[in-house]
């Protein structure tokens, strides 16, 4: 009986974790540089830094870009990469857990964790 206890215990822990999102958490610290340097770096139109520079950016199912923006040159938008998180297969059936990484965008991480970007004059 001790054993069946202990036993369902262990299931229903397993099945409740967001292991994306307790291991390797909700955010990537991406570093960005620019030619040349002394760029703004936008987050959805919120300015983050000066290049060069490094921030935390929230992890998301969708496509996430970052502007890059110099008086005197044409602004740059790029697209950020991303992959699957492969930790959240720790999850196994817990559909509560893959509820988690999905909400808090863990289920993907950024693959690429620096840009260098070169300006264009305008």
């Amino acid at each position: 009986m001790k054993m069946k206890i202990t036993s369902l215990g262990i299931l229903m822990a397993l099945s409740l974790t967001s292991c994306a999102t307790i291991f390797t958490g909700t955010t990537d610290k991406i570093e960005f540089k620019s030619t040349p340097a002394g760029a703004l770096v936008y987050d959805r139109g919120i300015e983050k830094c000066t290049t060069p520079c490094s921030i935390a950016v929230n992890r998301s199912l969708s496509d996430k870009s970052i502007t890059i923006k110099k008086d005197g040159y044409q602004d740059k938008t790029i697209e950020l990469d991303r992959k699957f998180n492969a930790i959240s297969i720790l999850n196994f059936f817990g559909l509560i857990g893959w509820g988690v990484d999905a909400a808090t965008g863990s289920l993907m991480k950024y693959d690429t964790k620096g840009y260098d970007v070169k300006l264009e004059s305008k």
